[in-house]
């Protein structure tokens, strides 16, 4: 535990950024492109986040992205970013290639990219860290409009191979109902040997030998779900809404994997937003370092207990 500092700096590959620390764990954001929270880790430790510093993972040469003009095409960067759901193209992808404003506020910051003229819609990330090193992600997104518009706010944290997912399934006793929705891409072999489907958690262990893809989505009640690696747990949680509407069948989590990394994703309501109006959505992050992975039901169950 330590005050919390916020400092621009310059990260590798990224050029100018901003980084956010308590002396114990530090988180790096774009300020050049973006923005994206490029990496959360312990101090001088391990970025537990995704980079794609040779741009692995682009939409580069697709005529589709003509009609946004002169402002390039889309690459993931890496890292934490903010979306709209449901996913559609080139709509979601939307190129984020511009500097990005940035307001130093307590213990935070605001990010603001420009407006997505295409999509009317305006984005703003809210990162604020506290002195125990748990931060507060809020996701903002604003209808810059003359229109309704109908989506949820989409936040995907994008975290290296190497480590181990575990995702709470639901254990409501709803009696002779089903009591959980599992959505599952086209893509998905659910014989994938990189996935084991428990009775009360999903573990998925990302691989760089797999070239296909992987995702399935979940409504995840506990709103929780948890990475070990590198020796250390990230724990992301947000609100699941019990009862509430969300995308691709109703689904408020989704997991993705490639050979290259591995996404969580949490998503907030699918909302009727009116011109000028803003919609939130929150998510909370916490590193535990030493913290060793399970291998077993009854070890995740343990841990879960202990630290969640």
């Amino acid at each position: 535990m330590g005050k919390v500092t916020v400092r621009k700096i310059e990260y590798g590959v990224w050029g100018n950024c901003v980084e956010v620390s308590n002396g114990n764990v530090d988180l790096v954001a774009t300020l050049d492109i973006g923005p994206r929270i490029i990496r959360f880790g312990v101090c001088d430790g391990p970025n537990e986040f995704f980079e794609d510093k040779n741009d692995e993972l682009n939409k580069n040469g697709n005529s589709a992205f003509d009609i946004y003009g002169d402002e390039g095409y889309w690459h993931i960067y890496g890292g934490h970013r903010l979306w709209t759901s449901p996913e559609a193209f080139p709509r979601s992808y939307y190129p984020d290639n511009e500097p990005v404003d940035c307001v130093e506020i307590e213990n935070g910051v605001r990010l603001t990219p420009p407006p997505q003229a295409w999509n009317e819609i305006q984005t703003e990330l809210v990162v604020v860290m506290n002195e125990d090193g748990v931060v507060t992600v809020t996701h903002n997104i604003t209808n810059i409009g003359s229109w309704q518009q109908e989506f949820a706010i989409w936040a995907l944290t994008v975290l290296k191979i190497g480590g181990l997912e575990v995702v709470p399934q639901p254990n409501k006793d709803t009696g002779l109902l089903g009591n959980r929705i599992l959505a599952l891409w086209p893509y998905t072999n659910m014989n994938d040997s990189r996935v084991s489907w428990g009775r009360d958690y999903i573990t998925l262990r990302p691989s760089k030998s797999s070239k296909s893809a992987f995702k399935f989505g979940i409504n995840n009640e506990k709103g929780f779900s948890v990475y070990f690696n590198h020796g250390n747990m990230f724990v992301k949680k947000y609100n699941h809404i019990d009862g509430g509407i969300y995308p691709d069948g109703g689904v408020s989590f989704e997991t993705y994997t490639n050979n290259l990394m591995c996404e969580m994703e949490t998503l907030g309501e699918l909302k009727k937003v009116q011109p000028g109006e803003t919609i939130s959505h929150d998510e909370t992050w916490n590193l535990i370092p030493n913290v060793s992975e399970p291998e077993t039901n009854e070890e995740i169950e343990t841990i879960i207990k202990e630290y969640l």
